[in-house]
Parts: structure tokens; sequence; C-alpha cells
């Protein structure tokens, strides 16, 4: 890890009272609410000291801001594709063998261990 910062601490504690799967954008105001001296470019920042320090994951969003996630270790999640909402879910996919099949079908090596399902969230669904 990087040297140490305060800021980088209370950045992680918050993160870590979070399940949801938090924006920096989220974590940036719960922080600032704390400390109102701390700037977004510190949070985003940081988060990125975090990532690269494997203290927390960064979830890519094909569409939406990028997500953070504590769970470090393979997990799967289902995200809702009208709010963005992130779910972990436990299914045990013989990850090995979906990768060979997959490498076998495109001709690409998948690097990544989890599986990311979308679909629409019962509050969502509520709505339609």
């Amino acid at each position: 890890m990087k040297n140490y910062s305060r800021q980088r601490e209370e950045i992680l504690r918050e993160i870590e009272k979070l399940y949801n799967h938090p924006t920096a954008e989220d974590i940036y105001m719960i922080v600032k609410g704390k400390d109102p001296a701390i700037s977004r470019s510190t949070v985003y920042r940081n988060l990125n000291v975090l990532v690269e320090d494997g203290k927390i994951n960064k979830i890519s969003m094909q569409a939406g801001p990028d997500r953070y996630d504590l769970k470090r270790q393979p997990h799967n999640h289902i995200i809702c594709t009208k709010c963005g909402k992130i779910l972990d879910f436990d299914y045990n996919f013989e990850l090995d063998n979906l990768k060979k099949i997959l490498k076998e079908q495109t001709g690409i090596e998948i690097s990544g261990e989890g599986i990311a399902l979308e679909g629409i969230c019962s509050d969502c669904k509520n709505l339609l």
C-alpha cells in the first residue's frame, strides 16, 4: 500500500459499511458529509489506490458510472438494467468448463472470475 492516508482510511471505512456497490460519487457524498474539506478528486484518486492495492474491486459498468465492491473474493453479480442496482448472488457455474467453452466458441480467453447477469429488479418491475 502507498503511504498512509487518513482520508484513504476514512473512504475505506465508509465502503466497509456499504453493501450496495456504491459509485465514486456516492462515496464522495458520504465522506464529504463527515469531512467537508475533502475534494472529489481526493476521493476518486484514493479509490483508484484502494483498487490498485487490492483493498476493493471496481466494477466497470457498460452504462452509468463504475461501482465499487468490498467483497474481494470472486463472486457473481446481477445488474438491474433500469436503475443500475447491483446485487451479489451465489451459484457455481463450473467456471473452468465455462471458460473453455467460451474460448472455443469465441476465441476469447476469459480473465475474470465472476459472472454478471442482467435483469430488472423487483423495485423497477413494480413501476412498470
